[in-house]
């Protein structure tokens, strides 16, 4: 670790946080663990720059993990939070900016005609499972390797030994009983997929899928791969369901469904719809929300739900998405930004492979196609490691793990992008020598 001597500040902000917190941190990745380096202290950030409390200036491209895609305290965001913490940060009851993000987020995605709010992805995800068994009436949830649905019980699993078998607890605390409820099966394999319902017949409640891999690095979906899984859910009467917690209203205003033309049964949600404060919702068609309580026998509930402060935020941000012909400028930003990082290895001799949708990105160090979390697994992460440190040493700040993503934001200027790429250009000669 060289945190001690480049970031002396933050080592001390660690070491101190150990005391106190499990590993020093409340998220597992924010510990650096999978990098060589210490973990930074964020003491500010504006636009497309953090700031750590030792005084140095980054060009951010974790963005809070996804969040963030106006960039950080857009003064909007921050006029109308500042406005609503005036009139009181939770009444427990309902609101009318309540009511009118169900509008937006309805209006947004063809397939949603309610919906309800929660405070995270993970909570999302955890109840779209439930709502999903309450509705089929069946048990079990197929999910995809290495894509990541939170921290619920029935997502913290592995792949059995076999193909299409249940599957063996990823977490200790996860009993094996609720772990052989979930059947992990390669993405992108619609062989899988088929032979899986096919072996778990009439059992199945639901395909669980981020249509965008963005946990394992980005991984795209192979062409006709998400409308060939919407095939077999209708066949099987399986619901589909899309984890869109990183994908809605960032790779398109209405997602990857959007984005794909395919349409989930229910949608989750999270991180862009709530501005940059703890906020998640899930959709559905009308008889299959109204299984949730109070009106059905479903249930779900939250103190927090619909808090008045993330709703203010949330709003705000969706009305920016709709202005300004800001995917266009995403896009052309993120195009930038990896023909520039491809244009750099390639003169270094270094072999990547950049996966790219929309305005999320991953860099990943090998000369294969990565479909697969196996084929994520297979990239140089020692390469990745000793990059990551290059990058930071000269203010760029990238996801500290192999197996994320970059976020591009509107806040990104080209001279941001054009100072990563020359950042890139002498990390990726440095790790050469």
């Amino acid at each position: 670790m060289e945190q001690k001597e480049s970031y002396p500040k933050s080592a001390q902000a660690f070491a101190e946080a150990k005391s106190f917190l499990p590993g020093g941190v409340n998220s597992p990745v924010r510990a650096f663990g999978d990098v060589d380096v210490g973990p930074l202290f964020i003491a500010a950030a504006k636009g497309s720059k953090i700031y750590d409390i030792d005084g140095n200036e980054y060009i951010d491209y974790v963005g809070s993990w996804g969040p963030m895609i106006l960039g950080h305290a857009h003064p909007k965001v921050i006029e109308v939070i500042q406005a609503a913490v005036k009139k009181g940060t939770s009444f427990g009851a309902p609101t009318l900016a309540e009511t009118a993000l169900a509008e937006r987020i309805v209006n947004a995605f063809d397939s949603i005609e309610k919906i309800r709010l929660l405070s995270s992805g993970t909570e999302a995800v955890m109840t779209a499972i439930r709502l999903a068994r309450g509705y089929t009436k069946k048990d079990l949830i197929i999910k995809m390797a290495g894509c990541y649905h939170g921290h619920s019980d029935s997502m913290l699993v592995a792949a059995g030994s076999g193909l299409a078998e249940t599957a063996t607890a990823s977490s200790a605390g996860v009993p094996k009983s609720i772990a052989e409820l979930t059947v992990v099966i390669p993405y992108n394999d619609i062989d899988a997929a088929e032979d899986a319902l096919l072996k778990h017949k009439g059992k199945i409640a639901a395909v669980l899928v981020e249509p965008v891999a963005a946990n394992m690095g980005v991984v795209p979906p192979a062409e006709g791969y998400l409308k060939a899984l919407r095939n077999l859910c209708d066949a099987e009467e399986t619901l589909l369901i899309f984890d869109e917690v990183i994908t809605g209203f960032r790779i398109a205003y209405g997602g990857a469904q959007e984005l794909f033309g395919v349409k989930a049964d229910i949608t989750c949600l999270g991180k862009i719809i709530g501005g940059g404060l703890p906020l998640a919702a899930l959709g559905a068609r009308s008889d299959i929300m109204d299984m949730l309580a109070p009106a059905g026998p479903v249930y779900q509930a939250g103190t927090l739900s619909g808090n008045p402060i993330a709703t203010a935020a949330a709003n705000a941000t969706l009305d920016i998405l709709t202005k300004g012909d800001c995917y266009n400028k995403l896009k052309a930003k993120s195009v930038m930004l990896g023909a520039g990082l491809e244009d750099a290895a390639e003169d270094a001799g270094v072999a990547v492979t950049i996966n790219r949708v929309g305005s999320i990105m991953s860099c990943f160090f090998t000369d294969r196609p990565v479909r697969n979390f196996a084929d994520v697994q297979s990239t140089d992460i020692k390469q990745f490691k000793r990059f990551f440190a290059e990058m930071l040493k000269q203010g760029i700040y990238l996801a500290p793990s192999a197996y994320e993503a970059m976020f591009i934001s509107l806040a990104h200027t080209k001279q941001d992008i054009e100072k990563t790429i020359k950042a890139a250009q002498k990390a990726f000669r440095k790790i050469t020598n």
